[in-house]
């Protein structure tokens, strides 16, 4: 079967990818590239897709001093020695991850062990690493020898370009990233979300579980051609693949009883079995029709992400707190929300901010309807949560992502700042949210990386910000946005607060916070959150304990 079949068990190989279709490839350019990794061209040709591997792998900008084929063949001996290979216990780091069998024989079921086992000794930086043995697992079946499988594996756990990022290594990242993931999940798959949130105790360790996904539970042919486009694209691509997963769980789901009161295992059981249900080809195209946002947005997520965990001192692995519970019921009391509503508007806030706890700010019937009393008790404080309920008994309300003092930059004048991650909804008489409209229509705007490569719609370069403050995630700066109405997120002065504008204002709140109206506006593409005009009874605002202001 040719040089690259010293590790693999042929009976379990796909016959369709037994170097049918001899092929070259034609071109290296980049765009070139992504488009035949995502069409699979070179997915029926097993050496093929190993020179491919090699070709992009070899590519990889690295570390000066990384470890390569010889340093392999100088330490094995020593690490091994006499023991079997297939007794050798794996790093911590891998967290109790399986080495995936796929099609390996019985000498590549080994080999993977002992390849580990010598990253280790050369990666004494990796503390969390769960993703790496189907890594070396797959990459096995497109080596000649050990040694060049082991050259591969250090040459993407040891790239340095710093836009690009193949696999976590410190549990910080990886927790960071399923943080992401489960923001991602809120934005574009809220169904899913919706479910996940009914049938689950604690919904970030149900989106824990995304890279094991990837990473050990979906089968060799599926997760090869997922790797094919990850060389390629990077990181980004594995996001899509999860959402996708997810997505498909979801829809082969709805309306069915779960097969077992925990989704973690039913969802890892719908991935292995994944062949019954879809095709890798339906995969992709799933995954590639997700309009996700640009990498920088992502990256910007992460990072804050990131902060938000170094803050809490959340470096190592430990004991998640139920995210469920941040909303506790014997010490949470509004006059506008129970604790299961409460804990439906949780569901939707950013992760970073899920594990905090609510803070009562203001409420009216405390602090009295006074617009600089609010003032006074929200500035300090982001992100923040307005409730609001009407005397006719409505119930609505806006998450808001940035602290009230920013209104002070415009002087006298009325103006608009926060992010998109700001959303608007209503609880009563029925549950609605309404996010910004770029998410749901990122068409309306181009934003820096990810679409077009029009030089008229290319931002203009960033003036260097005087703090130290990170760009935040989903700023509108970041965006070619089609009018100003498309980022009026919240204004204030000393007259009223204005939630969403554009023809119309999703909320609009006197100087007394007493009247307000609402109506459709274009930042939210919003129904009116209550009756349009409206007497407010109750208004509450919530701040999320525990947190930094970023």
């Amino acid at each position: 079967m040719g040089e690259y079949s010293r590790f693999i068990d042929w009976d379990k190989m796909d016959a369709t990818i037994q170097d049918q279709d001899a092929k070259e490839l034609t071109s290296t350019e980049f765009q070139d590239l992504k488009q035949l990794a995502r069409q699979g061209y070179w997915a029926k040709n097993h050496s093929l897709r190993a020179k491919v591997y090699h070709k992009l792998i070899s590519d990889i900008p690295c570390r000066t001093v990384t470890p390569d084929a010889h340093v392999y063949r100088d330490i094995v001996v020593k690490i091994v020695g006499k023991r079997s290979s297939n007794t050798l216990p794996l790093p911590e780091f891998v967290d109790n991850s399986l080495v995936p069998t796929y099609c390996l024989n019985a000498e590549g079921i080994g080999a993977a062990r002992k390849i580990i086992s010598c990253i280790a000794s050369q990666f004494p930086d990796i503390s969390f690493c769960p993703a790496l043995p189907s890594v070396v697992a797959l990459l096995l079946h497109y080596s000649r020898d050990e040694a060049e499988c082991f050259e591969n594996v250090c040459r993407i756990l040891a790239c340095n370009d710093p836009s690009k990022h193949y696999i976590d290594q410190t549990f910080l990242a990886f927790e960071s990233s399923c943080m992401t993931f489960g923001d991602l999940v809120n934005k574009y798959c809220q169904a899913a979300h919706k479910l996940m949130v009914a049938v689950s105790e604690d919904v970030l360790e149900v989106y824990s579980d995304w890279q094991r996904w990837l990473f050990g539970e979906l089968p060799m042919t599926y997760f090869a051609r997922v790797f094919d486009v990850f060389l390629v694209e990077g990181y980004k691509v594995l996001y899509r693949v999860a959402l996708a997963l997810l997505k498909f769980f979801h829809k082969v789901r709805v309306g069915q009883t779960m097969e077992s009161d925990n989704v973690q295992q039913d969802i890892r059981a719908f991935v292995r079995d994944i062949a019954k249900s879809v095709s890798p080809e339906k995969l992709l195209e799933k995954a590639f029709a997700i309009r996700l946002f640009s990498r920088k947005e992502i990256q910007l997520l992460q990072m804050a992400n990131e902060k938000a965990l170094q803050q809490k001192g959340i470096t190592v692995k430990q004991k998640r707190q139920n995210v469920h519970l941040a909303v506790h019921a014997e010490n949470f009391k509004s006059e506008i929300v129970d604790v299961k509503k409460m804990r439906d508007i949780w569901s939707w806030i950013p992760e970073r901010f899920a594990l905090c706890q609510p803070l009562l700010l203001f409420t009216t019937s405390e602090h009295g309807c006074s617009l600089s009393r609010f003032y006074s008790h929200c500035e300090g404080h982001e992100p923040i949560l307005l409730l609001i309920k009407t005397t006719t008994q409505e119930v609505c309300g806006a998450y808001l992502s940035t602290d009230w003092s920013e209104r002070k930059k415009g002087g006298n004048k009325l103006s608009f700042f926060g992010t998109g991650e700001c959303f608007v909804f209503r609880l009563v008489p029925e549950v609605e949210r309404y996010e910004w409209v770029i998410i749901k229509h990122p068409e309306l705007a181009t934003s820096g990386s990810e679409q077009g490569n029009n030089s008229s719609q290319r931002l203009p370069p960033e003036a260097p910000d005087p703090s130290d403050r990170l760009s935040p995630f989903l700023s509108a700066r970041h965006f070619n946005l089609p009018s100003k109405a498309a980022s009026m997120f919240m204004a204030g002065s000393s007259e009223c607060i204005i939630i969403g504008g554009g023809d119309g204002q999703a909320l609009f709140i006197d100087a007394d916070l007493n009247h307000g109206r609402t109506s459709h506006c274009n930042t939210f593409n919003n129904q009116p959150l209550c009756s349009e005009s409206f007497q407010i009874a109750i208004m509450e605002v919530w701040g999320f304990q525990d947190t930094m202001c970023s």
